[in-house]
């Protein structure tokens, strides 16, 4: 069995979510749709696809990453071609490569990047639908700004959980946390070394707050204390979020 790697970019509308649902719920998912393709491909058994990160429904990816075995001797370049061959529109396989021993997709990642784009003002273009979420008001650069640096560094980020989360820490170190206007538009890019369900989109809930006046960065920053999730914003719409990069350890020089 060989350990592949491969580099994966969707539209993330019409699925939902990375996450397979399994057989008794009949849902489209981005990880069930690359299983039934390598295993058109293989002819063989299942082939079990691990991802990166587990995006939602309607969230898209230019850099999602996944792992699986196979039992199929193939040349990277005939492996993507094939598949892509196979995959609906919204999927494609941007790369293909041998994986080292041991390697994990989501369990050996350092970090990931995700961005986020809102569209401001009254009226969306409806070309920007599919891959922006909106916000009706005009939102205070210098605001927003100064709330984005409020989340830079490690923190106890419970008050952005979804209910019923089960997992051993919601403590996450955020690496990068920067926003950029370019006219109406907003763009976020967060990079940290882990992620909570919806965190994201929670995160930019917190920005359009602070953003719009309804919370002050100093009243941000006690919601985010209270590791409380009645004390934070409301998340921002998925349409708008991409999952664009995951980051690994470098591979050893040969000795």
């Amino acid at each position: 069995m060989a350990l592949w790697r491969i580099t994966v970019a969707y539209d993330g509308t019409d699925f939902a979510g990375w996450q397979a649902q399994g057989e008794t719920v009949p849902s489209r998912t981005v990880q069930a749709t690359l299983e039934s393709a390598l295993g058109r491909f293989s002819g063989g058994p299942r082939v079990v696809v691990v991802g990166a990160g587990r995006t939602d429904t309607g969230v898209h990816a230019l850099g999602q990453v996944a792992s699986f075995a196979l039992e199929k001797d193939v040349a990277p370049a005939d492996l993507q071609r094939a598949l892509n061959a196979i995959l609906p529109r919204d999927v494609r396989v941007l790369e293909a490569a041998p994986a080292p021993a041991g390697f994990h997709a989501r369990k050996s990642a350092l970090s990931k990047l995700y961005r986020y784009e809102l569209d401001t003002g009254r009226v969306q273009i409806p070309t920007r639908r599919r891959v922006a979420g909106h916000v009706p008001w005009r939102l205070d650069e210098a605001a927003v700004r100064s709330a984005a640096e409020l989340f830079r560094g490690q923190h106890d980020f419970a008050s952005l959980a979804s209910a019923g989360s089960s997992v051993r820490t919601t403590v996450r170190t955020i690496l990068r946390s920067e926003v950029l206007f370019e006219g109406a538009t907003m763009i976020y890019e967060v990079e940290a070394d882990g992620f909570l369900r919806r965190m994201v989109r929670s995160l930019v809930g917190g920005l359009v707050a602070a953003g719009r006046g309804a919370l002050g960065v100093e009243e941000l920053r006690c919601a985010l204390l209270a590791r409380d999730r009645r004390a934070w914003p409301p998340p921002a719409e998925a349409r708008g979020l991409t999952l664009v990069h995951v980051a690994y350890a470098a591979p050893a020089a040969p000795m």
